[in-house]
C-alpha cells in the first residue's frame, strides 16, 4: 500500500528548465544544442555542483573553458531559471493526492537553484518533504539516495511511489524496491497514478 509519493521537479512538476536553458545557451553560441547540453550535464556532476561540493561559479567557469561560451554567471543561470515554469495541472494532481492523506515529497537533482525557483513560484508548501541533491550531497545517480529518502520519511521502499521523467532514475528506484511511474505526459500520468491511489 502506497503511503507516500515522491515527485521529480524539472520535467514533471515544471518544464525542463535545465535542459531547455542549456540548449538555448548552446544555440546562441553557435554550438550544437544537444552536444552542449551533454557537456554541461557532465560538468555539473563532475564539478560536484549538483551535489553541493563546489560553488556555482566553478561550474560556469569549467563550462566556459570546455565549451568556449561567454556571458556572466547571472545571465547564463537566468537562461535556465526562467524556463522552470510550474505545470499547474501537476500541482493540482499533487494537492489531490495530498487530500487523500499520503505524504508528498520532491526528490530533485538540483542545485541551490531549486530554492530560488521556489522563491519565484511558491510550491514547497504543497509538499511535506523537499529532498535536493545539493543539500543531500548525493544525486539520483547513486541508488542509495532512494533508501535514504524513504528512511527520512519513515517508510519502507515498497510503501513509496516515485515519479520521474528520466528512465535511468526510474530503474534505480525500482531496483531499490520503490514503486515507480515513468512520466511521459499528463494523460499517461493520470492513467498510471490511478493504479496506485
Amino acid at each position: 500500500m502506497i503511503k507516500a509519493v515522491i515527485f521529480d521537479f524539472g520535467g514533471v512538476l515544471a518544464e525542463e528548465g535545465f535542459k531547455n536553458g542549456l540548449k538555448a545557451i548552446g544555440k546562441k553560441h553557435g554550438l550544437d544544442p544537444e552536444d552542449f547540453f551533454r557537456t554541461a550535464e557532465q560538468l555539473i556532476y563532475e564539478t560536484g555542483y549538483v551535489t553541493g561540493m563546489c560553488p556555482e561559479h566553478r561550474f560556469w567557469s569549467a563550462l566556459r573553458e570546455k565549451a568556449g561560451i561567454t556571458g556572466s554567471d547571472e545571465d547564463l543561470r537566468e537562461e535556465i531559471l526562467q524556463r522552470f515554469i510550474l505545470r499547474p495541472e501537476m500541482i493540482q494532481q499533487v494537492d489531490k493526492i495530498k487530500s487523500s492523506g499520503l505524504f508528498l515529497a520532491i526528490l530533485s537533482d538540483q542545485t541551490n537553484w531549486l530554492d530560488e525557483i521556489n522563491e519565484r513560484s511558491l510550491f514547497y508548501n504543497h509538499f511535506d518533504f523537499i529532498f535536493n541533491s545539493y543539500r543531500m550531497k548525493k544525486s539520483k545517480r547513486d541508488p542509495s539516495i532512494f533508501r535514504d529518502v524513504c528512511s527520512l520519511i519513515g517508510l519502507k521502499p515498497s510503501e513509496v511511489l516515485f515519479i520521474d521523467d528520466n528512465g535511468e532514475n526510474i530503474k534505480r528506484a525500482l531496483g531499490e524496491g520503490l514503486e515507480a511511474i515513468h512520466y511521459k505526459n499528463k494523460a499517461e500520468f493520470e492513467k498510471a497514478i490511478g493504479n496506485f491511489i
